[in-house]
């Protein structure tokens, strides 16, 4: 048979047979598109279900930066992520192990060194905690694990509690005495223990505000989490499956708390409240600052900038638009070319200069 035979015989078939192949590349790219679209909404449906991003009132300054609405968010947050622990070879090391090894010598459960290596003791350990709880005694490390060996430690009273009264509130974090106390209207209310970053992952020091609030992450994270808009990392305050490590320094850099006494606070703090995390010194500066800089050398540029009466609203690490004024101001002081830019005469004559 010819192709003109062929071309003839296919336009003898009915019309419907004809229209087939279109008909179905049509469906097809509707279907396509139909799936295109419900990704996108589940998606987005997700993402306000999981959390609802905080955005403050107009004209209110928590937030200049359009992005800055995300700080603070816990699913962005890594320093309290649980990796799954068991025996491997190589041996499995890290700081979570350590962690692991003080909670299970705690309850008088491991006996070895805390080596931060996950070995035949340590899995023994684990599969006797198993035994305990009626987990399965696998000796493998997982959040049903974590969280057995989280329930026997008990968590202590917060003595003084009073009625909340109304007023401004406030939280102060001293990191070096691990305490973190709650003012309303200027007066001490409540104190509680905390955990701190590591001497390699430190806690933030500056003056920060609770950016997003959110409940019931569980595992490292606990119960409660509070973000704060801290501009070069996500640090929150928040509970902990590891309780032991409270008033030490264990985190990544976030403040731990026993979940009962994370939830008192989260009761009674708002979004917005200003966090000052206080109890050592922000260091000095070593890079030339403009606006648009962000990090701990500003903020050890901020708090000069206040000891020598120059206005540069909070220390929270942003070089904004008045911490260029008060560093202009600095400069006109002492005759220097007032260009609002960090320089090191600037950080002569603040004592910042490292």
């Amino acid at each position: 048979m010819t192709g003109r035979d062929w071309t003839m015989l296919k336009d003898k078939r009915p019309r419907w047979r004809q229209s087939l192949p279109l008909v179905g590349a049509t469906i097809c790219t509707l279907f396509l598109l139909a799936v295109f679209w419900w990704c996108v909404w589940t998606a987005s449906a997700g993402i306000d279900s999981l959390m609802d991003i905080y955005v403050p009132p107009a004209g209110s300054g928590l937030m200049a930066a359009e992005d800055e609405s995300k700080m603070g968010r816990l699913e962005h947050a890594q320093c309290e992520s649980d990796r799954l622990l068991y025996l491997a070879d190589p041996l499995m090391e890290g700081e979570d192990v350590a962690e692991l090894q003080r909670g299970l010598k705690c309850l008088n459960l491991y006996g070895g060194a805390i080596s931060g290596r996950f070995d035949r003791l340590t899995m023994a350990a684990v599969q006797g905690l198993q035994r305990q709880k009626g987990l399965s005694h696998d000796g493998v490390v997982g959040p049903m694990t974590w969280q057995a060996l989280a329930n026997d430690f008990p968590v202590p009273v917060i003595e003084g509690a009073q009625p909340v009264p109304d007023g401004e509130r406030e939280i102060v974090i001293d990191v070096s005495r691990r305490l973190l106390t709650i003012h309303i209207e200027g007066k001490e209310y409540q104190k509680f223990p905390v955990a701190v970053g590591m001497a390699k992952t430190p806690s933030p020091i500056g003056e920060f505000r609770i950016a997003h609030k959110s409940m019931n992450w569980g595992g490292g994270f606990g119960s409660r989490w509070l973000g704060l808009n801290v501009p070069w990392g996500i640090y929150g305050i928040h509970g902990t499956n590891k309780p032991w490590s409270i008033g030490t320094m264990a985190s990544g850099g976030c403040i731990r708390m026993f979940n009962r006494h994370v939830e008192q606070v989260f009761r009674i703090i708002p979004e917005g409240t200003i966090v000052r995390m206080v109890g050592r010194s922000p260091g000095g500066v070593a890079r030339q600052l403009e606006q648009g800089s962000s990090g701990q050398d500003v903020v050890a540029l901020q708090f000069a900038l206040r000891e020598q009466g120059c206005d540069c609203g909070l220390a929270d690490g942003r070089y904004g638009e008045q911490t260029a004024e008060a560093v202009k101001q600095l400069q006109k002081a002492y005759g220097l070319m007032a260009d609002g830019i960090g320089w090191p005469d600037v950080y002569l004559l603040l004592g910042v200069r490292q």
